[in-house]
């Protein structure tokens, strides 16, 4: 594959699969040896860059970035990470479209490994069971903290809660920003990307107003 190629697939935000690539070894390794190996090669990078390690600002970058790729930017790679979605019994039998909205997203673009923010806005419709708000809340996080194109995060999150919901009545909606698009290419500093996915009964076009119309006259 040449380099043309290469560019043409990563404004293409291609993807072939709900789930995130991933060697079958990917998680043999302790977080610590990844770190470390991380750690080195960055080094490596900024070194062909011209920068010069033994200055005191730059001496502990290697590390630092090593550890915020594996702790915290990336931490939703590792399936142990995973928000477990606790659900109830929907005794008080609320039938009606439950909306959590604004959810902040902060990702990063698979295909550079530059930022992705914005919010996510999901809603259900429970049938027999319900679940904790902030449970919510954690699974977008927790998928949002791994390389991502938006399309895949925003099936990877509808299809695990109508998997926790029992029900096919869920709604994902994602707004954001992508600083390859605004910081490098094009440089379009105002354009950002909405991606939708439902299912059940958000294929009907008057539920799914119903959706965007809450969202869009949110009381904060």
């Amino acid at each position: 594959m040449n380099y043309e190629e290469i560019e043409s697939i990563g404004d293409n935000h291609i993807s072939y699969n709900v789930e995130t690539p991933l060697l079958p070894d990917a998680f043999d390794k302790p977080d610590d040896e990844k770190i470390e190996s991380i750690q080195h090669h960055f080094a490596m990078i900024m070194k062909e860059l011209g920068l010069d390690l033994s200055d005191d600002s730059l001496s502990g970058t290697p590390y630092r970035f090593a550890k915020m790729y594996v702790k915290e930017l990336f931490y939703g790679l590792d399936p142990k990470n995973k928000p477990k979605l606790s659900t109830f019994e929907n005794k008080y039998g609320y039938g009606k479209m439950l909306v959590e909205q604004n959810i902040t997203i902060d990702s990063s673009c698979e295909h550079h490994f530059l930022p992705i923010v914005g919010h996510a806005h999901v809603a259900y419709v429970p049938k027999n069971k319900v679940i904790g708000l902030s449970k919510i809340n954690r699974l977008v996080d927790y998928y949002a903290h791994r390389p991502q194109v938006q399309e895949r995060l925003s099936l990877q999150i509808l299809k695990d809660l109508q998997s926790a919901l029992e029900t096919e009545d869920v709604i994902v909606m994602i707004s954001a920003k992508h600083l390859c698009v605004s910081s490098r290419g094009i440089k379009d500093k105002n354009s950002f990307t909405t991606t939708i996915e439902y299912g059940g009964c958000f294929e009907n076009g008057a539920k799914r107003d119903e959706f965007l119309s809450t969202i869009n006259n949110q009381i904060v």
